[in-house]
């Protein structure tokens, strides 16, 4: 899991990063689905995918590979806060919460269990 993504998958990240640079959200969205395609376990596309997704307006497609980068990484503080702020926009607030007290106790030196 924490092992380098392919040359293919780190070039489709690096084009969707441009694609963010310039607020090509939907061209980034879909590199970032390609590279999940490519290589189901790259916790950076598949946090990068839900987070353009979120920015794009698109809540209920970016929660998928919200929890996905969760469950690759379940004691990474930036995925749960991510998935905290999508569950606020989409109006979830008990999961905001529960996901916003796994990044507090990661922030704090903790660890989810998972």
């Amino acid at each position: 899991m924490n092992s380098e993504p392919s040359a293919e998958v780190q070039a489709l990240l690096d084009d969707a990063s441009g694609d963010i640079a310039v607020g090509e959200t939907a061209a980034a969205a879909l590199k970032y689905r390609q590279a999940t395609e490519l290589d189901p376990a790259c916790f950076e596309a598949w946090h990068s995918l839900g987070m353009a997704l979120m920015r794009s307006g698109e809540l209920k497609a970016a929660l998928g590979p919200a929890l996905m980068a969760t469950d690759l990484r379940p004691n990474d503080l930036l995925a749960w806060t991510a998935l905290s702020q999508l569950y606020v926009k989409m109006g979830n607030i008990a999961e905001a919460e529960a996901a916003k007290g796994n990044a507090r106790i990661l922030s704090l030196g903790g660890r989810v269990a998972r």
